[in-house]
């Protein structure tokens, strides 16, 4: 074909035009590189966890077992059990309160101990292992190396921020001051790892576990093992059962479900993944609608070409292919290219995402890059082939006079009454321009609609997003968090745990002790000595269940005025005395009832009937929300097991949080609420996404107005000659756009916000939940006039580059052209 007349064709079409032949491979190396980076953040986004624990091998079931009660032989015989497929272990435990001193001031341990004032870190559990790899949690390093030496400490990075930085802002290299253990020894962080279950909050070397355990705390060891048959809650159990019935009576002290830490991670994330799952494949769509006007475009605006051509001799078949070539040799290129673009854009976007999701390192699948590259080229092939079949059937006159100059006539009225507006000349005749080519503003019109609309949905869901997390999180409202660890605080301690000799932990960190009524009153003393208390309330939770209805109902119990603490309504109100309560979305649907019914629970062997006054937007499933006077006639025997604050505006949560904790003084742990604090990371990919759509959108609207910046070189000319300036030149052409980007702008509001309306609603029901008013209502007056004027920016920044070629161009060159 190279040598054939259809291959000179080609060449020739590329020479002649080859603006647009850069421009379409342009469009097509962003768009490609978009679409590799939504498509993959869809892929990923679509259960991470059980992706992370298929790859890394995760523990079906982790074993806490008091090594006094058993021995090596003992433990030995349970891997060998008839269910057990894997198994690791066992590796020494202990749990230790670390103390990362106060930054820039204290480098190693005061005398005598920790940094005076430093606000130590919660008590993490610190496993000893000589390598991260295994047949049963091989976990994966994300930073630095694995600790080899007496003194170096690996953390999990399910205790890091996204950012890859602890709390305090310390990372790699920090030295953390181990309390409350002889001598006080010194542990320094040399990597940031990863366990798809959590199996521990930090590893050392195997010998240093004896340094860091105290006095008389029982030796544990850690056993991890993977099953036959552990796909539901009951196999898991029983898989537990047959391990504990191999082992001497009370060995194994704590026993961690896979499904617990499943369940605890879905709702992590819950609010999160649809987002980026809807936001990647809307802008793959939008990236093919972009391609598709682009190169219909450009193919016919070659009309006038077709129609030399046929004149000479060539059949339909051979334009078919000319044209059809012209458009896939740049977008093979630009495919390449993106290809490359995409898989690095990628590289961080994905490394934020797995932090974010607490997964080992993400990447682009191989068939996410050949389906795209597939996919996008197919898309040319076929935006291009449409055209060039309906101009291979038109005769050689026809498409010659296709190809012209618009006739004199058209666009001629609204000419004239744009003239009639007092502006610039250049102004009007710029405005004017797009309805002397309908069909071509026409085109200019989708494209910079569509990636209009990608920035005013963008805005949409970065606002709704917002709203959702800080719904969950309460981390607006609920700042602090403070609870009794006490003595027992090398216990890691779940929201709630069911009884037994080897519970399963499951529920969010941060619960301690329930407090008696001297802690409780030591607790709101401080909190009331504090100046930068706004509200606080006590907080109980308690499991009951519900007759009927498979499953623990988690019962949250407030000890006072709790309306302030910012649960959304979804509908109803905040329940105002006992036997009331708010309960989420998966409550209602449960049990079937409505707001206004009433539903019976079970608690410590009563029955206690409770009015449902509300729906709450929350992912936690069987949950209730209620006054614990609510729970009066139950035997609980319960003080609250911690305390929400709110603090007044303007008080920093960290500072109140290291003074409350300096008054209460040793066991109370005053938590800040960072629950939110993945948010910044998927606002980013929200925003990056929107970026690149941008961009393609200003690379069509470049595409269009090169085109007919070169069909209209002769009147440009003219124009010069008469007396127009380049700066004259340069406000035409944009103005052949500006009005056409006002118009979409306008056009983008409303169709932005109609998506983002049908997007959030549909992604909170499909994780079984309402959603309240207010988390839809995000766009304020002031944001919708910025809005409207996203399509002029995206229509000015793509024509700049060819009014500057116009601006440039010699009268004498213009009218010689053609």
């Amino acid at each position: 074909m190279i040598g054939s007349p259809v291959g000179a064709a080609v060449r020739g079409g590329l020479a002649r035009r080859r603006v647009q032949t850069v421009v379409i491979g342009l469009v097509l190396l962003v768009s490609v590189g978009a679409s590799v980076v939504g498509l993959a953040l869809a892929v990923v986004s679509n259960a991470p966890f059980d992706r992370a624990f298929a790859a890394q091998r995760g523990s079906d079931v982790t074993l806490a077992v008091d090594t006094a009660r058993t021995t090596p032989a003992g433990l030995a015989s349970t891997t060998r059990l008839p269910g057990v497929t894997a198994a690791a272990g066992p590796f020494a435990e202990v749990t230790v309160s670390l103390d990362p001193g106060q930054l820039g001031a204290c480098t190693g341990p005061a005398p005598g101990g920790p940094c005076p004032g430093a606000q130590a870190l919660a008590p993490m559990t610190v496993v000893g292992r000589t390598s991260p790899g295994g047949p049963v949690d091989d976990v994966v390093l994300r930073s630095g190396r694995w600790a080899a030496r007496p003194g170096e400490l690996v953390l999990s990075s399910a205790d890091i921020y996204p950012n890859g930085d602890l709390p305090q802002g310390l990372g790699l290299g920090a030295r953390l001051t181990a309390t409350g253990v002889s001598g006080n020894p010194l542990l320094t962080v040399v990597g940031i790892a990863t366990s798809p279950t959590g199996t521990a909050d930090g590893w050392v070397a195997p010998a240093e576990i004896a340094r860091l355990r105290q006095a008389r705390a029982p030796a544990i060891a850690q056993m991890l093992y993977r099953f036959r048959s552990a796909g539901s809650d009951a196999a898991v159990r029983a898989d537990i059962r047959a391990i504990t019935a191999a082992l001497p009576p009370r060995a194994v002290a704590v026993a961690q479900s896979y499904l617990a830490v499943r369940t605890q991670e879905a709702s992590g994330i819950a609010p999160i993944a649809p987002f980026l799952v809807a936001f990647g494949l809307t802008g793959l769509l939008m990236s093919v609608l972009i391609v598709i006007n682009v190169v219909s475009g450009a193919v016919v605006a070659g009309y006038r070409r077709i129609g030399v051509l046929k004149s000479i001799g060539f059949t339909p078949g051979q334009i078919v292919a000319a044209y059809v070539g012209q458009a896939m040799a740049p977008a093979i290129v630009g495919c390449l290219v993106g290809l490359v673009l995409g898989n690095l854009l990628s590289v961080p976007l994905l490394g934020q995402t797995a932090s974010l999701y607490r997964v080992g390192p993400l990447g682009v699948p191989p068939w996410v890059d050949a389906s795209v590259a597939a996919a996008m080229c197919g898309l040319v092939a076929v935006a291009a082939l449409v055209p060039a079949l309906r101009a291979g059937r038109l005769s050689a006159v026809q498409a010659i006079s296709a190809g012209r100059a618009p006739r004199a006539s058209r666009g001629r009225a609204a000419g004239r009454l744009i003239a009639m507006v007092r502006l610039p000349r250049p102004v009007t005749m710029g405005l004017a321009a797009p309805f002397a080519r309908p069909s071509r503003a026409a085109v200019m019109l989708v494209v910079i609609l569509l990636g209009a609309c990608a920035v005013t949905l963008a805005a949409g869901l970065g606002g709704s997003l917002t709203r959702v997390v800080y719904g969950l999180s309460l981390a607006r409202t609920e700042q602090v968090r403070v609870s009794y660890l006490g003595a027992a605080a090398g216990v890691r301690v779940g929201r709630s745990g069911a009884p037994g000799p080897a519970p399963i932990v499951s529920g969010r960190p941060g619960f301690g002790q329930p407090m008696n009524a001297v802690q409780q009153r030591a607790v709101v003393a401080a909190l009331r000595a504090q100046p930068g208390t706004l509200h606080y309330v006590a907080e109980t939770d308690v499991q009951a269940s519900m007759p009927g209805v498979p499953g623990q109902l988690q019962v949250t119990a407030f000890g006072g005025n709790a309306a302030w603490t910012g649960y959304g309504l979804i509908s109803g109100r905040w329940y105002s005395g006992p036997g009331q309560a708010d309960v989420p979305t998966y409550v209602l649907s449960a049990t079937g009832k409505s707001v206004g019914d009433t539903i019976t629970i079970a608690l410590g062997g009563h029955l206690i009937p409770v009015r449902i006054v509300g729906e709450v937007f929350d992912y936690s499933g069987l949950e209730m929300i209620t006054d614990w006077r609510t729970l009066a006639g139950a035997d609980r025997n319960q003080g609250p097991a911690v305390y929400e604050v709110g603090l007044r505006p303007g008080t920093p949560a960290a500072g109140y949080a290291q003074d409350l904790e300096a008054t209460l003084g040793s066991g109370y742990v005053a938590g800040v609420n960072d629950n939110n604090k993945g948010l910044p990371v998927v606002l980013g990919l929200i925003g990056t996404l929107t970026l690149l759509l941008a961009v393609v959108a200003g690379l069509g609207v470049l595409n269009t107005v090169a085109l007919q910046a070169r069909e209209r070189v002769h009147d440009l000319g003219v124009f010069k000659v008469v007396g127009m300036t380049p700066a004259q030149a340069v406000v035409m052409v944009v103005c052949w756009v500006a009005g056409t980007g006002l118009v979409a702008g306008v056009l983008a509001v409303p169709a932005g916000i109609g998506l983002q309306r049908y997007l959030v609603p549909a992604i909170a029901a499909g994780a079984g939940s309402g959603l309240p008013a207010s988390f839809l209502d995000v766009y304020p007056g002031w944001a919708l006039g910025a809005l409207a004027l996203a399509g002029v920016v995206i229509a000015v920044a793509g024509a700049l580059l060819p009014a500057g070629w116009a601006a440039r161009s010699r009268p004498v060159t213009a009218l010689r052209a053609e």
